[in-house]
């Protein structure tokens, strides 16, 4: 089993409470717009660190992170990339990616909005964080905790770190 934490859309911005909602976990993911390379640095700091860029992401962030993640954890085919839309909305870029890795979890951020959808013409499901940042138009920052065991998503927790 292992413990993820998932946040997106940072936008260079890390607080005390994002990082208190971190703690523990035994991989970070970031669906993009890091902002810069040190909110790279300071949530590698706490956990082993998997994220993408984002199309605000500059080339310090993009040396490090790249366009799509593509691995297994825990039995459990995983997809990453920042501008990915949702199911049956799916962007230009991610329909061909969807099938050819077939994840049984897809991740996207980019729109601020957190969405925790299944997908059951692609036998997936598909999870935004939300934004983390205080850059943007949503109201509340957000961020996913989550376990993964034995090829599936349990223990899925939504939370609110407060007005941006």
């Amino acid at each position: 089993m292992k413990k993820i934490g998932l946040l997106s859309d940072t936008h260079s911005y890390l607080d005390d409470r994002i990082l208190h909602h971190l703690r523990g976990c035994d991989e970070i993911w970031h669906a993009g717009d890091f902002g810069t390379a040190a909110v790279v640095e300071q949530l590698a700091a706490v956990a082993p660190l998997r994220g993408v860029y984002g199309n605000i992401d500059g080339r310090d962030v993009r040396l490090t992170q790249p366009l799509v993640q593509a691995f297994s954890v825990e039995g459990l085919a995983v997809l990453i990339t920042h501008i990915g839309g949702y199911p049956g909305h799916y962007s230009p870029a991610a329909r061909p990616l969807l099938h050819e890795h077939r994840p049984g979890l897809f991740i996207s951020g980019h729109s601020h909005i957190l969405k925790v959808m299944p997908d059951p013409r692609l036998g997936l499901l598909h999870l935004n964080p939300g934004a983390a940042g205080r850059h943007g138009f949503h109201k509340v920052r957000t961020l996913l905790r989550f376990e993964v065991a034995d090829g599936k998503v349990q223990q899925l927790q939504a939370v609110e770190l407060g007005p941006k």
